[in-house]
């Protein structure tokens, strides 16, 4: 006989997780799904990594097309390696939905050649210029380097960040977990300033991301992430 122990985790989960944080209004349950699926994959979880994309995908929340997009855009901010487990985990909960409604799995999208923008490196690098100084309103960096010129520049803004397969909104509350728990200082601060000086995410909006995050990979990080808003916040023109 299986006997299933109720400890102060699991109390915890139910009472303050479950029926505190996912429950208040500040934040939409789709926006704290991103927060949430970017602290479970960079945590390396295999349990909750499963869990927490069969129910962003069973719920309808976020569909298959953005699930894919989003494993490219964490790739970025948190290694290929992660995004691999985090896509695998995508593909097997893909087939158990349709498996449980009897149904095989439609395949993924076939992707044109065409999604991968421009050919002309010329264009393609002003256009990641202009992107980067959109997203982060300051200045780009010089090429001065292979991570600059070819990633930054190139890839990282020249492509991703303009890609349609995401909301600018929905890259930055995945970008600014990634920096948080990166324990990355510079693009902590850049990124959590960018998005509340932008106006695409509210303060409010920001102090509920805040929440989630620290409730999905520790308050001692959550604390860091709340000070950059707090600094980010006071530093608002006007």
């Amino acid at each position: 006989m299986n006997v299933t122990h109720d400890t102060p985790f699991r109390r915890a989960s139910r009472e303050f997780l479950d029926a505190q944080v996912w429950a208040r209004p500040g934040l939409s349950r789709r926006d704290r799904r991103w927060t949430t699926l970017t602290c479970v994959a960079a945590a390396d979880a295999p349990e909750p990594i499963e869990e927490q994309v069969h129910a962003a995908l069973a719920s309808g929340d976020i569909t298959l097309t953005e699930m894919l997009e989003f494993v490219l855009h964490f790739a970025v901010y948190c290694g290929w390696p992660k995004a691999s487990h985090l896509e695998g985990a995508i593909g097997r909960q893909w087939d158990r939905i349709h498996r449980a409604r009897g149904e095989q799995a439609p395949p993924w999208p076939e992707l044109g050649n065409d999604t991968l923008g421009p050919t002309d490196l010329n264009k393609r690098l002003e256009r990641g210029v202009e992107e980067f100084v959109d997203v982060n309103l300051t200045p780009a960096p010089p090429p001065t380097s292979p991570y600059r010129h070819a990633g930054i520049l190139s890839f990282v803004f020249g492509h991703v960040w303009q890609r349609p397969g995401l909301a600018r909104r929905d890259r930055r509350i995945i970008t600014v977990t990634c920096v948080a728990l990166d324990d990355s200082p510079v693009p902590l601060r850049s990124h959590v300033t960018a998005a509340l000086h932008s106006g695409d995410i509210t303060k409010a909006e920001m102090d509920e991301i805040v929440l989630q995050f620290a409730a999905y990979y520790g308050f001692a990080k959550g604390d860091a992430l709340a000070d950059a808003v707090e600094a980010a916040w006071a530093a608002m023109p006007g």
